[in-house]
């Protein structure tokens, strides 16, 4: 059982920074994959950025890439989502996934898709003003 918490959401200005975490708690923490996830008003949710469980692999949404970096700190059960040059389209609710037994000590999962993804924090809002 995992059980995450984002926070580090608020406001900012377009072309600013924002850094997200999500502690999680639990020893299956460092085995698994983790993800973020975000929903925008009116609109479905969408794969952002997602981690294998070493930190090794990293995948990206072709809207972030390059701009939003994902990492972790097993030490700490702590995933962090450095978002820089901020987009207004940016704007929307954040969230942290843990990933299911089946990306357990792996590089290579459905990395985009929520059915791999067990635990689920609350989210953050992120808003980004023009």
């Amino acid at each position: 059982q995992v059980q995450v918490v984002e926070s580090g959401g608020g406001l900012v200005q377009a072309g600013g920074s924002l850094r997200l975490s999500c502690a999680a708690s639990g020893r299956a923490f460092s085995r698994k994959a983790m993800g973020w996830f975000r929903q925008a008003p009116g609109k479905e949710r969408e794969f952002v950025a997602a981690i294998s469980w070493s930190g090794g692999t990293t995948y990206y949404a072709d809207a972030v890439k390059g701009r939003f970096t994902i990492s972790r700190d097993n030490a700490k059960n702590t995933v962090y989502l450095q978002m820089n040059s901020l987009k207004p389209e940016d704007t929307a609710v954040y969230y942290c996934a843990a990933g299911s037994a089946s990306t357990d000590y792996s590089a290579s999962f459905a990395y985009d898709r929520e059915h791999i993804y067990n635990y689920w924090g609350q989210g953050t809002q992120v808003t980004v003003s023009s």
